[in-house]
């Protein structure tokens, strides 16, 4: 492996000449997997004045083609939505959303022989003097997923400053490649942390489906008796067969503490941050708190 990173402004670009394969989707296979060649592997890191607009339609694409469909109450997230159709998500409203002018984002990819295998989105900010690192998406090709292409692509993300770690997920296998990628298993996450620090977190948000998201669950609300624990109401209402089929499998062989997901939910998940041996000295400044 051959690292390339002369300074932090700059990207940085790895090659993995020999891969390792690790299964991070806990998901049920519905068949024979495609055999690929993974020989080749390109990850590269960008700060978010770098992405191009190139980048953005390759990006929008790879989401477009494999995030998920919509589900039967789709209307009720806009009459743009269509049950049983792809969501989509265009490169004007990639920028607009998980690019915002002003905010400290990054985006991350990996090509795979040349073919763009998948991607996140981060985007950084302080809440009480903590460096938030939040997954704003994350998104791995169909032929490329159970091969730790998603921890792989978080561990890109992470920076030695960063303190609390986040993200927002209606699949239980981005919150099993983050607690992975940021140095916890499901098991050991600390809801009470969940509990004392969502609130403050996504409301300081730069990112508007985050500061704007509705927090739903046990944790928040002792009244709560529908079995969520942990979760956002986004009104976001696709098609959750194959999560719900996931989460099943996840809550019967490792445990699940995020609970239940309901239509027009995701999980929100949150984690606090095991630093590497490396001097705050040596590392990135904290971005500048967003008001």
């Amino acid at each position: 492996m051959v690292t390339s990173a002369s300074s932090p402004s700059l990207r940085a670009v790895k090659f993995h000449d020999v891969p390792t394969i690790q299964y991070i989707d806990p998901s049920p296979s519905s068949g024979t997997r495609k055999r690929l060649n993974l020989s080749k592997q390109l990850f590269e890191r960008f700060d978010g004045g770098e992405v191009t607009n190139e980048m953005l339609v390759e990006a929008s694409q790879l989401f477009n083609e494999n995030y998920g469909v919509w589900g039967k109450d789709a209307a009720r997230s806009g009459a743009f939505a269509k049950p049983g159709a792809r969501v989509r998500l265009s490169t004007e409203r990639l920028r607009a959303q998980y690019l915002p002018p002003g905010a400290a984002c990054s985006y991350v990819r990996v090509t795979i022989d040349d073919c763009l295998a998948g991607n996140a989105f981060a985007c950084r900010w302080t809440d009480d003097d903590k460096t938030i690192c939040w997954v704003t998406q994350l998104v791995v090709h169909r032929d490329y997923r159970e091969r730790g292409i998603a921890v792989s692509l978080l561990n890109q993300i992470r920076e030695y400053d960063d303190d609390i770690y986040g993200l927002m997920s209606s699949h239980p296998a981005a919150c099993l490649a983050a607690a992975k990628a940021f140095n916890h298993g499901i098991n050991t996450v600390q809801l009470d942390f969940i509990r004392k620090h969502a609130g403050a977190v996504v409301r300081a948000s730069p990112i508007s489906y985050v500061k704007d998201a509705d927090l739903r669950g046990s944790l928040f609300d002792n009244e709560e008796s529908d079995g969520v624990v942990s979760s956002v109401y986004t009104n976001f209402f696709v098609d959750h067969t194959k999560p719900l089929e996931a989460l099943a499998w996840v809550q019967e062989s490792l445990g699940w503490p995020l609970g239940e997901l309901l239509d027009g939910h995701e999980f929100l998940f949150l984690l606090e941050s095991r630093r590497r041996g490396r001097s705050r000295s040596r590392s990135n400044p904290r971005p500048p708190t967003v008001s």
